[in-house]
């Protein structure tokens, strides 16, 4: 017992010892006496040159070092400088093993870094060159240090404690010749206290950013309660609260906020997250998730949900300083959200219960996110949308320069229509509902859409809806693998009434009817042109029970009659619209051309006959009609149909700009009528050929009756006598 309290009173006396001999040393030394040799020190490591203008200052308990107004320069120019540096550290938790900083303190620090014309930082000039031997050999030194280190690592960690921590007034300046850029960090402030790994502490910060390329500021601020575990592989954050004032070019000199908020916590060892109750906010623009990850490789598994709350759009550009978008309709773009669900298996994110408003439009449905091929789902069903509510609004005057703007989009720089290396590495399948939309005036319902992408080969496959009391269905493939996509296109449209149709797509009202065709095409390119030059296919149409509006075809045909009959209707109200049934054809695609050879129809008393082009580059139509008469057509007495007319042709001309003014594209054809009068003077020879064969016929009929009767006449008289 003796030998233990022997042994114990000679390491405390040790202790008092080395305290006593410390604290006489503090006593004694006066470290402003070393500064010459400190700086030459310095002076003789690096390429600073360091000016030690304060005093040096320590402490004995706490242990610490206070050193004032400290500059550093590097080639005559500062490189950093701090007005105050203090580091205390508890003595007596030295002695314990379980170091405690008492105090660290550093306040007006001043850097400048520099990169010149040619890229090279200023800071990459602090050490000297060095030859390449003694590089080799301070690489094998640091390498058996380390190697030092890994043997003698594996102890338990220290304990390390801090009871305040004060940053203020730092700034640094980041200056950037070569681009012009330049970057200040000023007012940055840092005050933490009572940091003990395995506990919570609190933690502020403030700073200021400056960049002039663009012009751009930040005032931040940020407070929250921060903990990491011994072992510091666990991080918590809690009570966030983050503020970030910008202002600059890119808002349009408008000051905008950002704020985040909520806790989140990370276990580096087990490879999970968690994120409650964050919230991030900019301007009016609202989003906030609890969301769970497991897995930092690339399969995470996720869970949990996100939302953004409803928004203005127009309020938020106007608030970030970025241009209006007009739209034809100014109440659209005011209430816009979004909310989902996250979940699915590892390294695939799953989005249920999927809600995006746009206004009064609501899409609902599921999506998925697949890590490792990128692959992308999405099923979503709307109500209702009006798409030409969205479109920028017509100015005045906008219809007459319609030409001019043409031609000089025609004479511009033609741009491509698609992506293809983004295209070639889609992988997509993607399912579109949607109860009505009204797009262009027209009015669309059940839209159904399917699209898939894989290996640069996009296809639409469904996309069908009803349309003005019919139905219409297509679909679209699009061979991306070459740098020549090729284009297929099928579509099938079932008695679709065109004149509705017509008077709401383009105001035009000269058709009506119910609509077959069928649809059969292919074209290459990626450009507007291209396709247009490249297109080939065909067209089949039906129009059944329709009319022509605006247009008197039967008028037309009666002028014919009345110039063969040599005589003037006296007919005034012919109507503005022509009947007819079944109209039929077929268009041939070449390019932008259109042809057409079997155009024919079934009016009262004619038969349509025609073939013609349809120009799509130039809007261009040219056609010639012909208006078969095969029975009466109308009561106007010049308007007879004699045996002269029957089966003649009246010819009708279509020719002109169809998107200027379609109702003048057709009139009586004059230059075609002498050949309508040769077929009329061709009936009329026969007529007359068949009248004096007739009149020879019932002439020698007659001789034939008289001598039958006077032969009969004699052998009767023989017979009596």
């Amino acid at each position: 017992m003796k030998a233990v309290r022997y042994v114990l009173i000679g390491i405390v006396a040790l202790i008092v010892l080395a305290v006593a001999a410390v604290a006489i040393a503090m006593a004694v030394i006066n470290p402003n006496d070393y500064k010459p040799q400190i700086e030459q020190a310095v002076e003789d490591a690096t390429n600073l040159d360091l000016i030690l203008e304060g005093d040096i200052g320590w402490s004995f308990i706490p242990l610490g070092l206070e050193l004032n107004s400290v500059e550093a320069t590097l080639e005559g120019d500062r490189f950093v400088a701090l007005e105050q540096l203090v580091a205390q550290i508890d003595f007596w938790s030295l002695i314990a093993m379980s170091p405690r900083v008492n105090t660290f303190v550093l306040d007006g620090l001043d850097a400048r870094l520099e990169v010149d014309e040619q890229g090279n930082g200023n800071w990459t000039r602090i050490m000297p060159e060095e030859s390449a031997g003694a590089a080799t050999e301070e690489s094998a030194g640091t390498q058996d240090e380390q190697a030092q280190e890994g043997e003698g690592a594996g102890g338990e960690p220290l304990n390390f404690n801090v009871e305040n921590v004060q940053i203020s007034n730092a700034q640094v300046h980041y200056t950037d010749k070569s681009t012009g850029q330049s970057v200040t960090l000023e007012n940055f402030t840092v005050n933490a206290s009572n940091i003990t790994l395995g506990s919570e502490f609190p933690l502020e910060i403030g700073f200021r950013v400056a960049t002039t390329q663009p012009t751009f500021e930040v005032d931040g601020s940020i407070s929250a309660r921060l903990a990491a575990n011994e072992a510091l592989n666990e991080f918590a954050v809690s009570s966030l609260n983050a503020v970030f004032d910008m202002t600059g070019e890119p808002f349009g000199g408008k000051e905008v906020t950002a704020e985040l908020g909520g806790s989140a916590r990370a276990n580096l060892e087990n490879e999970t997250a968690t994120l409650s109750g964050f919230t991030a906010s900019l301007a009016n623009l609202n989003l906030s998730t609890d969301l769970d990850v497991s897995g930092f490789g690339n399969k995470p598994t996720l869970s949990g949900k996100i939302s953004i709350a409803e928004f203005s759009l127009k309020d938020l550009l106007n608030n970030l300083g970025q241009p209006a978008v007009e739209t034809s309709d100014a109440d659209v773009l005011e209430a816009i959200a979004f909310s989902t669900g996250i979940g699915g298996p590892a390294g695939k994110v799953e989005l249920t219960n999927l809600t995006i408003k746009l206004d009064d439009t609501t899409f609902n449905g599921s999506g998925s996110y697949n890590l490792a091929d990128s692959g992308i789902v999405f099923n979503l069903q709307g109500d209702q949308l009006n798409a030409d509510r969205y479109l920028p609004p017509k100015a005045e005057g906008e219809a007459e320069e319609a030409p001019t703007n043409q031609e000089t989009a025609a004479t511009g720089p033609e741009g491509d229509l698609l992506p293809l290396e983004i295209l070639r590495s889609l992988l997509l399948d993607i399912d579109l509902g949607l109860g009505q939309l009204i797009v262009s005036n027209l009015t669309i319902n059940e839209i159904k859409a399917s699209t898939t992408a894989k290996n640069g080969l996009l296809k639409i496959d469904e996309f069908s809806g009803k349309l003005y009391k019919g139905s219409f269905g297509a679909n679209v493939t699009i061979d991306a693998r070459s740098d020549n996509p090729k284009w297929t296109v099928a579509s099938d449209v079932t008695n679709v009434q065109t004149l509705p149709l017509l008077t709401d797509l383009a105001e035009v009202d000269m058709l009506g009817g119910g609509a077959n065709l069928k649809v059969n095409a292919t074209t290459t390119g990626n450009r507007i042109s291209s396709l247009r030059s490249n297109a080939d296919g065909q067209i089949s149409f039906n129009l059944a029970e329709g009319e022509f509006r605006r247009m008197n075809l039967t008028r037309m045909a009666c002028q014919g009659i009345a110039l063969v009959n040599q005589e003037d209707l006296t007919t005034t109200d012919w109507g503005t619209s022509t009947p007819f049934n079944d109209m039929r054809g077929t268009l041939d695609i070449n390019g932008n051309t259109l042809n057409n050879t079997d155009l024919v129809a079934a009016l009262a008393g004619m038969r349509l006959e025609g073939n013609g082009t349809v120009d799509m580059a130039q809007s261009q139509l040219d056609y010639e009609v012909g208006l078969r008469i095969v029975g009466e057509i109308h009561r106007d007495e010049a308007c007879r149909v004699t045996e002269y007319v029957e089966n003649a042709v009246i010819p009708v001309e279509c020719r002109g700009n169809f998107a200027e003014d379609p109702a003048g594209l057709c009139s009586f054809d004059g230059s075609r009528f002498r050949d309508t009068l040769k077929t009329i003077a061709e009936n009329a020879a026969k007529a007359k050929a068949r009248e004096e064969v007739d009149k020879a016929k019932a002439k020698a009929e007659e001789k034939v009756k008289e001598k039958v009767q006077e032969q009969l006449g004699d052998k009767l008289k023989g017979l009596f006598n």
